[in-house]
C-alpha cells in the first residue's frame, strides 16, 4: 500500500514538474520574442522615438561614461599617480612609501568626485527620465498592438469595462486604493527579494527566482493597467501561472545577475523597455490555456508569491485607514 502510494506521489510530482517546465519554457520563449519591438516601432513613430531616446541616454551616455571611466580615466590616473615605482627605476630614485599612499588617496578622491558630480546625477536623471519613458513606451506599444493586433476586440472590451469601472467617484477611489496598494506590494516584494539574497546556500537561487517574478510582473503591469484588468485578476492569473512568469522574467535577470550594480542598472535600463513591449504583445492567457488543454487531471495550483508583501501592505494601509476594496485571500 505504501509502495503504491509512493509511486503515485512520484508520478504526480513528475507530471507537475513536466508541466511547470513546459510553462517556464513558454514564458522564456515569449520574453525572447524581441522581433515584436521592431514591428511595433515601425507601426508607431512616437514609440520609435521614445525607445531611441532610452537607448541613447542609458546606453550611449550612461554605459559609455562607465566605459570611459574604466578605460580612460582610471588608467590615466594610474599613470599620473602610480601605485608604485616601475621596475626600471632604481629604488634610490623611487619616492618614499608615504608619497604612494598620498597618490592612492588622491586617486581615490578624484574617482569619487567623478562619481559625485557625474555618475550619481546622471543616475538620478536616468531613473526619472526612464520612468517617464517606460510609461510612454508601454502606452504607445499598447496602442500599436491594439490597432494592428489580433486581439483588438478583446482589448476594446476590456477598455470599456475599465471606463465603466471609473465613471463614478467610488470607482475612482477604488482605482486609487488599488494603485497605492500595488505600489506598496511591489516595494515590500522588492525588500523580500533583497533579503532573500542573504539566506545561506539557497539565497542566490531564491533571489534569482524572486527577481524573475518581480521583473515579469513589472513588464506585464503596464499592459494590465491599460487593458483595465483588476488587481484581483492580475494577482490570481500571475500566481496561478507562476512557471510561465518565472520563465518570462528569467532573461531579464540573466542579463544583469552577474555584473556590478551600476553596470547592471544601465543594461537593465536598455533591456527593460524591450521586455515591456514583448509583454504588451504577448497573449499570455492563450499561451497558458494552450498548455493547460494538453494536461490531464489537476493543474499546478496557485503559489502565494505575494503573501508576505500582501500582509505587510495591508498592515500599512490599515494604519492610515486606507484600504483597497475587499480582495480574495492570497
Amino acid at each position: 500500500m505504501d509502495t503504491t502510494r509512493m509511486r503515485g506521489l512520484m508520478d504526480s510530482f513528475a507530471t507537475k514538474s513536466k508541466q511547470a517546465s513546459l510553462l517556464l519554457l513558454e514564458g522564456f520563449r515569449e520574453a525572447c520574442c524581441l522581433h515584436r519591438v521592431f514591428t511595433y516601432c515601425l507601426r508607431s513613430r512616437e514609440l520609435a522615438i521614445r525607445t531611441g531616446q532610452c537607448f541613447l541616454f542609458n546606453g550611449f551616455i550612461f554605459l559609455g561614461s562607465i566605459l570611459v571611466l574604466r578605460s580612460v580615466v582610471v588608467p590615466t590616473l594610474l599613470w599620473v599617480l602610480p601605485e608604485g615605482c616601475p621596475l626600471i627605476i632604481s629604488q634610490e630614485l623611487c619616492p618614499i612609501e608615504s608619497v604612494f599612499r598620498f597618490y592612492s588617496f588622491l586617486r581615490l578622491g578624484l574617482i569619487q568626485l567623478f562619481y559625485v558630480f557625474w555618475f550619481y546625477p546622471m543616475y538620478i536623471s536616468s531613473f526619472i527620465l526612464s520612468t517617464l519613458w517606460y510609461n510612454d513606451i508601454a502606452k504607445y506599444g499598447f496602442f500599436a498592438v491594439e490597432k494592428h493586433g489580433p486581439s483588438c476586440s478583446e482589448s476594446s472590451g476590456q477598455k470599456d469595462n475599465a471606463s465603466d469601472k471609473t465613471t463614478d467617484l467610488a470607482g475612482a477611489m477604488i482605482a486609487l486604493a488599488e494603485q497605492v496598494y500595488s505600489i506598496l506590494l511591489l516595494n515590500f516584494f522588492f525588500l523580500e527579494v533583497y533579503v532573500a539574497g542573504f539566506i545561506p546556500y539557497i539565497g542566490k537561487a531564491l533571489n534569482f527566482l524572486l527577481l524573475s517574478w518581480m521583473y515579469a510582473y513589472y513588464c506585464f503591469e503596464y499592459k494590465w493597467n491599460y487593458s483595465g484588468l483588476s488587481l484581483d485578476k492580475r494577482l490570481d492569473f500571475f500566481e496561478s501561472n507562476w512557471p510561465f512568469f518565472a520563465g518570462f522574467g528569467s532573461p531579464c535577470v540573466l542579463a544583469v545577475f552577474f555584473i556590478s550594480p551600476l553596470v547592471s542598472y544601465g543594461v537593465m535600463a536598455i533591456l527593460y523597455p524591450l521586455f515591456v513591449l514583448t509583454a504588451t504583445g504577448s497573449e499570455a492567457d492563450k499561451v497558458v490555456a494552450s498548455q493547460r488543454n494538453k494536461w490531464k487531471g489537476a493543474g499546478l495550483g496557485r503559489i502565494p508569491i505575494f503573501l508576505s508583501a500582501d500582509f505587510l501592505s495591508m498592515k500599512v494601509l490599515t494604519l492610515f485607514h486606507f484600504e483597497p476594496h475587499e480582495r480574495k485571500a492570497l
